[in-house]
């Protein structure tokens, strides 16, 4: 089960250093916004809507932000029309590592040329649609704080469903399921009573590339910093690892 982690733990290291609040509330107001034209606007029959109004309030968005963007996804705020749609992109980075880019758009044409820039500029290239994406695998995870019993823990993954569960830090964890039964899961664990802040889909890297050179690492992270401002990509996903040292001297 190994490493698994190793790119939510870079991406945590990294949002010490470079976080967006701007940013966030974009991606998170868009999210709200595709839920609600993926199912009903109303949280407590949609999963995907629930999760996201969740992440709005954690990220500080106030209420009345959440309620646009649930009114938006609705069609019920005034003339606006934003057409908005889930779009999947992949590409290399320096040394072959590969990326995954989850955008939201409403400008497929504007977003691809944004990506195509942001990644010569960088010292690498957007792919085509299926390039890297063989490399990942796409997993559901409930990520649980305040673990005090890990027998606990496991009994109530097995009631639930998950493929398997792993302890980031001395009382964290993550648990792993498939992507249907994400929804199923968090209501067990949830119901055996412990702390779900988040519930999330997660591209998940069969192999990694171990990036040694400090080079090559401030060329990578300035590649993603790069993509993950541009306000149609709500998410990017890479199979690299790092020493932690490299990290932090990279990113500082």
């Amino acid at each position: 089960m190994a490493g698994h982690s190793k790119w939510a733990n870079i991406k945590r290291q990294k949002a010490v250093v470079d976080a967006k609040k701007g940013k966030t509330f974009t991606q998170l107001s868009r999210a709200i916004i595709v839920a609600v034209r993926s199912g009903v606007p109303d949280p407590s029959g949609n999963f995907q809507l629930r999760t996201a109004i969740d992440k709005a309030k954690a990220a500080g968005i106030p209420n009345d932000n959440i309620e646009r963007a649930i009114a938006k996804g609705a069609g019920t705020f005034g003339s606006d029309h934003d057409n908005f749609e889930a779009i999947r992109y992949e590409g290399y980075g320096p040394g072959g590592v590969a990326i995954l880019i989850e955008a939201l758009s409403d400008n497929r044409n504007r977003t691809a040329a944004d990506l195509r820039v942001a990644f010569s500029k960088n010292g690498g290239n957007l792919g085509e649609t299926g390039c890297v994406s063989w490399m990942f695998e796409q997993k559901g995870v409930c990520i649980v704080e305040g673990v005090i019993d890990e027998d606990k823990l496991l009994e109530a993954s097995l009631e639930g469903n998950a493929d398997f569960y792993e302890m980031t830090e001395d009382d964290m964890a993550e648990v792993f399921t498939e992507v249907t039964n994400l929804e199923i899961l968090n209501q067990t664990l949830k119901d055996q009573g412990f702390q779900v802040t988040d519930a999330e889909l997660r591209w998940i890297p069969s192999n990694h590339i171990e990036v040694t050179d400090p080079e090559q690492a401030r060329s990578l992270l300035k590649l993603i910093d790069t993509l993950e401002a541009l306000d149609d990509v709500q998410n990017v996903t890479s199979n690299f690892e790092m020493a932690e040292q490299l990290l932090t001297v990279s990113i500082t």
